[in-house]
């Protein structure tokens, strides 16, 4: 276990994320002094060093913590202070200076190229010092340095659109975060492709929409998104849907004269819906909205074991133009493992079958890192793919999310990793490049395998346009159903939320609160 003692209550997320990057099988715990001295826990008595200011409780040690970080945001002296503990005792002690002008800066802040002429940021100027220790006591880096938050590419984004030169892209990600050169490149050359598409699309003012189902045939071992057995929940879907139209009507006069540039239906499984069901609820949504200058129309068809070939011939008839339909790995070992009750044989047919319905666009998802898998799998995993070809291909490294039962699994019987994530993912980027694949957006997640990245690459014309909108938070994403969110931007940048209750009953009965939430955000 590590503990980590802040004097404030300030950076606490990209504290613990950077800790968990480097010892991912660790509980790790980012606490106050207040909330140490609460607790009754804390270091073994051992000297201070003159980087963290006295006061700090010592109270109720119990030696609980093999490794302990203290640390002194003294940021208005501009200054940050910081001591590794091994069982309470100091081992190493160091300080950083800071701006203390700039202490509400945002991260991605390009004003500051990385160069020693100028402070940063009292949070990048911690990162850096952690960072630094971090690799000492671990004996590794990073390959994505500092940078912790989900989207790496909005830095090289930003700075594409102040005009920055790609040196000074480059010296600033690797200067200020520690970014590898391999981790750059692949930043990088993913702005330039997401700026060329954006530029393609009138999203200024505009919106895009999103509808939740939240049913599955089964829930997977990895999964934390909103899920219900459709077995048991099937004679409640129409129900749902028939809240799903009443939302539906809200967006249609609330957006009325704004133009959708796309759509994405996901859940869940939206495939757990019957044919007719399908029909009723894509024909719901372009009778009350005008679909004419949308540029997607997605439908997440993920379970092979959900789909049929009477749902496919619905969705192309309601004009859906892309699908995703998602192995995760062509292991059935691997597939009994995580609770995906169909096989690769299964898989394999219901691609085949999309593809003699006209689905020119299909995207395939899977995942490294998942349990008992090694290089070898994944090796096998993009032979049976490359044999397909799909269109799109999202790589995903596994991330334990807290509400999964891979979760509750490792609490139970400890941390696993079979293989080498970052292996894995050379082998399944070589694939993807093998079949005409580029890499085209990129995000990462809290507990990620290999502290590494989930990546979707795709044939030229082929991108999904809501991805990129949806990652770059370019646009307001309305979203529709149980544990959805919808997100709005503002003009100047600025990014609120609300939220759907995620338990199906309640959403039901609280369609209207649901619906006020929305037009309290949009009003404001």
């Amino acid at each position: 276990m590590i503990l980590v003692e802040i004097s404030e209550d300030r950076f606490k997320y990209d504290i613990h994320s950077l800790v968990k990057a480097f010892y991912p099988a660790e509980d790790v715990q980012v606490l106050t002094r207040e909330e140490i001295a609460d607790k009754g826990i804390g270091f073994c008595n051992g000297e201070k060093s003159d980087a963290v200011n006295e006061g700090s409780s010592e109270e109720g040690n119990k030696n609980e913590y093999e490794l302990g970080i203290r640390i002194e945001l003294a940021t208005k002296d501009g200054r940050i202070g910081m001591e590794v503990l091994h069982d309470g005792e100091v081992v190493s002690s160091v300080n950083a200076e800071c701006d203390r002008e700039n202490e509400n800066a945002k991260e991605a802040d390009s004003s500051t190229n990385g160069s020693s002429a100028s402070l940063m940021t009292p949070k990048n100027a911690l990162k850096q010092l952690m960072y630094r220790e971090l690799c000492k006591e671990a004996k590794r880096e990073l390959p994505w340095g500092s940078l912790t938050g989900i989207r790496p590419t909005r830095i090289p984004m930003q700075m594409l659109y102040e005009n920055r030169s790609e040196s000074e892209i480059r010296d600033y990600m690797r200067g200020t975060f520690f970014v590898s050169e391999e981790k750059i490149d692949l930043a990088y050359n993913i702005a330039v492709r997401e700026k060329k598409i954006l530029d393609d699309i009138d999203y200024d003012g505009n919106y895009s929409i999103y509808l939740g189902i939240p049913f599955c045939p089964t829930t997977c071992l990895y999964c934390s998104f909103t899920s219900f057995p459709i077995a048991t929940w099937k004679k409640t879907v129409d129900t749902y849907l028939g809240c799903l139209k009443k939302e539906i009507d809200y967006v249609a006069e609330a957006f009325a004269g704004k133009k959708v540039n796309s759509v994405y239906i996901g859940g869940g499984t939206p495939t757990t819906l019957e044919p007719d069901q399908m029909r009723r609820l894509i024909g719901y949504l372009g009778e009350k909205i005008d679909l004419s200058s949308c540029r997607e129309f997605t439908v997440e068809s993920g379970r092979p074991d959900s789909i049929t070939r009477e749902k496919l011939r619905a969705m192309k008839e309601c004009g859906v133009d892309r699908i995703s339909v998602n192995p995760q790995t062509m292991s059935n070992e691997t597939l009994k493992r995580i609770g995906r009750q169909h096989t690769v044989e299964q898989f394999i047919e219901a691609y085949n079958t999309a593809r003699e319905e006209g689905f020119d666009n299909i995207n395939m998802d899977i995942i490294l890192g998942l349990p008992g898998e090694k290089e070898s799998d994944v090796m096998h995993t993009m032979e049976e793919i490359g044999k397909l070809r799909p269109n799109d291909l999202t790589v995903h490294s596994l991330s334990v999310k807290r509400g999964s039962r891979l979760a509750e699994h490792i609490r139970n019987n400890g941390y696993f990793l079979e293989g080498d994530t970052g292996r894995m993912m050379d082998i399944a980027r070589k694939g993807a490049a093998e079949m005409g694949l580029t890499p085209y957006y990129m995000y990462r997640q809290k507990n990620i395998s290999g502290n590494l990245e989930n990546t979707g690459y795709a044939e030229e014309g082929k991108a999904g346009i809501y991805n990129i909108l949806m990652m770059e938070e370019v646009q307001s994403i309305v979203a529709l159903g149980a544990g959805t969110v919808t997100k709005r931007v503002y003009g100047d940048g600025r990014i609120e939320r609300c939220d759907n209750v995620k338990d199906v009953k309640l959403y039901i009965e609280k369609i209207d609160e649901m619906i006020d939430r929305k037009r309290t955000l949009f009003n404001s």
